[in-house]
């Protein structure tokens, strides 16, 4: 999901920062007030040209980040590669940003470093999906298409994907080092030096080693809370002078000990004082044990620090997205060299690596077709009739399955076709509507299939009553499984929002916007004004 976005000196906009909600995001307001603006700044993250007019008055330069949520495996797909260079280590989300200065140049950045606006433009349109040209664009690209049918079909589906992603890259390697063997034995003699390069820097590390480092850094990072909170337990329970709590125990058990005899029902107590005390004495003994571990090396820190620094720079030696990718290259490298030992032939071992990669590729590839084919009609069955609820027509929509050359999602690609109008052929849906069409389009696709964070600036644009009514239902549903932004002047569908901001002009000596939460309170006010306000209200009878 999109977690904040934070605009500064964009064009009305002097200084703001949306804290989102997850399910659906209404940002209402009058006519001329600058709704727009905010559509305007994600268009800048999803790559749309700067231009000088966007700094606002007395500015330098106008600035548009946005913090997202970073799904796994985003960043070791084809064409992240630059923007997984620039991932701090640790960092779990992402950031992406675009500067615009004052004579219309442009930069951007991801994670506060300088970036490609491509690169940019890139992750954002694989987490953002915004109404208009963007979202023309996103449903003409096959790529989203096979996606969503994905998406609809199931974990199990999205889980042979990341498979196959994986079978691909063992695949390339296998390739390079079997191109890398035929090309000339010095490139032979290279690959043995990195194979055993590969095993020197990898010996002795095992499969939670980086895990149970990053575990102990985190511990020793809040020593001081540790130690103050071990040590004032054991000072609690057995203080090095006076009374704690396995003393009053003690106490409590000597008390009794001498009128046991008088009261035999005071046996049981008696013995579970004993139990009690002899319990705290070993937890005091156990702290007092923990907080000798925690000062017993100073410098640990430093080394665990070190060492992750080590790993780190391991995976990125040998291209590997993980600590469990590089144990395995490792463990291939170790049998390898015990092949090469006992007299392989390494072309021959290369060129059985690659038949075996290509036979894994194209079974999972296999998978994958059979599961798209048998929800491809499903899936059009109810993309349709989200469509003909939301007032587009008939609603006639395919998802037209066609073969293409083998790749990292499959051998498949998927076509959305509609048919506008009866009578007329169907066609893609990229090709057969514009504006608020188009947005309806792809809310029915989206209240199917899921997918990203969806941002709709148009999908209000020409509807009302119950076409109206039937749009906010379906983004409501649609909000229960994706997060939903709508720019809207439509009450029906404001209401329906988890959070809502108003956009309003602020006068003075330079006009400017200002964007907030609006509470439950100054929220039915604004829901009133969109209705026409009292006095509208009031004549009706």
């Amino acid at each position: 999901m999109l977690r904040s976005l934070r605009i500064e000196n964009l064009v009305l906009i002097r200084d703001a920062e949306l804290e989102l909600a997850t399910g659906l995001n209404a940002i209402t307001g009058e006519t001329g007030a600058g709704k727009t603006i905010l559509a305007q700044a994600i268009g800048l993250l999803l790559g749309a040209r700067g231009d000088a007019a966007f700094v606002g008055p007395d500015s330098a330069d106008a600035y548009v980040e946005a913090e997202l949520d970073l799904p796994e495996g985003l960043l070791e797909e084809e064409g992240f590669e630059a923007l997984a260079e620039l991932r701090p280590q640790d960092e779990e989300g992402l950031v992406l940003a675009r500067r615009i200065f004052g004579d219309g140049r442009t930069r951007a950045y991801a994670w506060g470093r300088s970036a490609a606006r491509e690169d940019v433009a890139a992750a954002a349109e694989r987490l953002i999906a915004m109404s208009g040209q963007f979202e023309q664009r996103r449903l003409a690209r096959l790529g989203y298409q096979l996606d969503v049918l994905d998406a609809f079909a199931g974990d199990e589906q999205l889980g042979r994907r990341a498979q196959l992603r994986h079978a691909w890259r063992e695949l390339a390697a296998a390739r390079r080092g079997w191109e890398s063997l035929q090309r000339d034995a010095a490139a032979a003699e290279a690959r043995l030096t990195e194979l055993r390069a590969l095993v020197e820097d990898t010996e002795g590390w095992e499969p939670e080693h980086e895990g149970s480092l990053r575990a102990e850094r985190e511990r020793l990072r809040h020593l001081t809370e540790l130690l103050e909170g071990a040590g004032a337990a054991a000072e609690a329970i057995a203080p090095e002078d006076g009374e704690g709590a396995a003393g009053l125990a003690a106490s409590a058990e000597r008390a009794l000990a001498g009128v046991e005899q008088l009261a035999p029902e005071l046996a049981r107590a008696g013995d579970e004082l004993r139990d009690v005390e002899l319990r705290l004495r070993e937890t005091a003994t156990a702290l007092r044990s923990f907080l000798a571990s925690l000062e017993a090396d100073p410098g640990r820190l430093e080394q665990i620090e070190a060492e992750l620094d080590r790993i780190a720079e391991t995976k990125r030696r040998f291209a590997c997205a993980s600590f469990e990718e590089l144990l395995a290259r490792a463990g291939e490298a170790r049998a390898e060299l015990a092949a090469l030992e006992e007299g392989a032939d390494p072309a021959t071992a290369a060129k059985e690596a690659v038949a075996a990669a290509e036979t894994r590729v194209q079974a999972l590839a296999s998978d994958l077709a059979r599961a798209r084919r048998a929800v491809a009609e499903p899936f059009a069955e109810a993309v349709a009739a989200e469509l003909h609820g939301i007032g587009m027509g008939e609603g006639e929509f395919r998802a037209e399955l066609r073969e293409r050359e083998l790749g990292q999602s499959g051998a498949d690609e998927v076509a959305f076709l509609i048919k506008p109008n009866a009578g007329l052929p169907f066609a893609p849906v990229a090709e057969t509507a514009s504006g608020g069409e188009l947005s309806r389009i792809a809310l029915a696709i989206a209240a199917v299939g899921g997918g990203a964070t969806m941002v709709f600036d148009e999908i209000d644009a020409g509807i009302g009553g119950q076409t109206a009514h039937a749009v906010a239902e379906t983004l409501a549903r649609l909000a229960q499984r994706a997060q939903v932004i709508t720019i809207t002047h439509l009450p029906q569908i404001a209401s329906r929002a988890e959070r809502h901001f108003r956009v309003e002009k602020v006068p003075g000596d330079t006009t400017h916007t200002r964007i907030e939460t609006l509470p439950e309170g100054e929220r039915r006010n604004e829901l009133e004004r969109m209705l026409g306000g009292r006095e509208f209200l009031s004549t009706i009878q």
